[in-house]
């Protein structure tokens, strides 16, 4: 009689190694892309900045008027001092504009500010890129602490090496329309004359506050794109997001960082047009003048600008991304 023994076979449960995300560092791809993206994003959202910075330039004139009595009709008794602003709003500029300079006068400082713009991006998304791909975890994605950092690291890079002294030079050109006659020739001329005049540190007037408005920008629009990507697809990094609501994702992005840094914009404007010593001093002078109101002049027009501004970036972005997929595929 043989007796055969059994034993329970074991149930061994094999895990799966997880997969990782396709590496975010894509290095000179990412600058390229900025790049496109920078040049054809300023064409289309330009007037709406122009917009905006001639509303929060026009603090007003005080003209004297004369009042006279009944009893001395030909003697002025009293002289009242009153403010009065150059534009009454958005449609105000952009008629008042068109009738002394025509359409090209909408897109007066539009060439530095491209040519500043298309450097911008390429540092803009190339510096978060590899940010992105140095702090974020194996599957991909980041932190919401570390959403902040990257952008926080982006805004303050492209102010330093860039936005500070292109907005300089676009608030001083768009300022110098209001003289009968114009000071500069273009933004060539502008930059040495700023340069003669005021020093090499005249084209970072404002820079205290540049730094400032735009690491806030990127730290609160990247932090709010990548949370809405994250929430999209379930933190999956590799499933896509579709473009309608990549746009729309850029758009409340971009949305929530007015409402955080308009005050500071509107300090950094006036600083670069050159009135005002410090930036403290800036905003003394405008809440004694023009009170909290005067911090969120050309909110609105901002707003507009911004919102379609960052969701055709994104959009336009991750577009020219999925093309290089194809003719410019990574090792």
């Amino acid at each position: 009689m043989c007796l055969v023994q059994t034993h329970p076979t074991a149930n061994v449960r094999l895990r799966e190694a997880p997969q990782l995300a396709p590496s975010t560092r894509r290095g000179f791809r990412s600058i390229v892309a900025g790049g496109l993206t920078g040049g054809i994003n300023i064409c289309i959202v330009f007037p709406t900045e122009f917009i905006k910075t001639q509303l929060q330039l026009d603090s007003g004139k005080n003209i004297m008027t004369a009042h006279h009595s009944v009893m001395f009709p030909y003697r002025a008794t009293v002289l009242e001092s009153k403010n009065v602003k150059l534009f009454n709003g958005s449609a105000d500029v952009v008629k008042k504009t068109i009738n002394a300079k025509g359409l090209k006068g909408m897109y007066k400082g539009v060439s530095v500010l491209l040519c500043g713009s298309v450097p911008t991006y390429s540092i803009r998304f190339g510096v978060f890129d590899l940010l992105k791909g140095h702090f974020s975890g194996r599957d991909g994605n980041l932190s919401p602490l570390a959403r902040l950092g990257c952008g926080m690291g982006t805004g303050v890079a492209e102010a330093v090496l860039l936005v500070t002294w292109v907005e300089t030079l676009k608030v001083r050109l768009i300022s110098d329309q209001k003289k009968k006659v114009p000071l500069y020739r273009g933004p060539v001329h502008a930059a040495s004359s700023i340069i003669r005049n005021e020093g090499p540190f005249g084209l970072y007037k404002g820079f205290a506050p540049t730094v400032l408005k735009q690491g806030s920008s990127q730290a609160i629009r990247f932090s709010v794109m990548e949370s809405l990507r994250s929430w999209y697809t379930g933190g999956d990094s590799n499933k896509s997001v579709p473009k309608p609501f990549v746009a729309m994702f850029g758009a409340i992005a971009g949305g929530t960082s007015v409402l955080g840094n308009t005050p500071v914009d509107v300090v950094k404007t006036r600083m670069q047009n050159g009135s005002y010593s410090s930036s403290m001093e800036c905003a003394r002078q405008i809440a004694r003048k023009e009170g909290v109101r005067g911090f969120y002049k050309g909110c609105l027009p901002r707003m507009n600008r911004v919102c379609l501004e960052v969701g055709l970036a994104f959009c336009i972005y991750d577009t020219v991304m999925d093309v290089f997929k194809t003719v410019w595929p990574s090792k």
